[in-house]
């Protein structure tokens, strides 16, 4: 993990061209086959005590769900946003995944100057905003908001299993395991299940 001075090293950059309110933004779920994609933005202070924050993928499910509080207290503004499978389907995952980052933004309660982007796509993004490949893993609050929407959507998914027992959510949260196969190979697919990640599971069916 990179230490918390070089955790910030982008923020302060933006702070020092003229960007005093700066969020970072991610989202949750790009790959699964069913449920929708997630979204989170943070505006982080400039000192905060978020020990273990990092990328949502390296930090264990238990620190996680202790972050997930611990940012909600310290950052000057959160918000998460979804995207549902219907519309991932009517559009595409790229497409939702950028909607599901600004309505994240939108539903800031401080409007930022700047905004960090995970990843390499800004288009549909509102306001003034920069990309940062493998941001999560660079910037302070680019990770903050991989948490938030991280957890956001594994909680979605575990109240899901509840209306749809037979997938057993709660364990694979979605993604393309060899038990959430096993599990379309038995009942097909559910209204929460995204059809058009499906097509190739279903070709190689015929």
């Amino acid at each position: 993990m990179s230490t918390e001075h070089d955790f910030l090293a982008l923020e302060q950059e933006a702070h020092a061209h003229g960007f005093p309110l700066v969020c970072g933004v991610d989202e949750a779920g790009a790959g699964p086959l069913a449920g929708p994609v997630y979204a989170a933005a943070v505006i982080l202070p400039e000192t905060f005590d978020l020990p273990y924050l990092n990328d949502s993928k390296k930090v264990t499910p238990k620190r996680r769900e202790r972050l997930f509080d611990q940012i909600k207290e310290q950052a000057l503004a959160w918000s998460v946003a979804s995207v549902d499978e219907r519309e991932i389907d009517e559009t595409n995952i790229l497409v939702a995944r950028m909607k599901a980052m600004d309505l994240a933004i939108g539903g800031l309660s401080l409007r930022p100057d700047l905004a960090l982007v995970d990843g390499n796509q800004s288009r549909g993004i509102s306001v003034p905003c920069r990309t940062v490949v493998h941001g999560d893993s660079l910037s302070a609050s680019i990770a903050a908001a991989s948490i938030l929407a991280k957890v956001s959507r594994d909680r979605f998914m575990v109240e899901l299993a509840k209306q749809y027992p037979q997938y057993r959510f709660e364990q694979h949260k979605g993604y393309g395991t060899a038990l959430h196969y096993q599990m379309l190979e038995q009942y097909g697919p559910c209204p929460a299940h995204r059809m058009s990640f499906l097509k190739k599971f279903y070709e190689k069916r015929r």
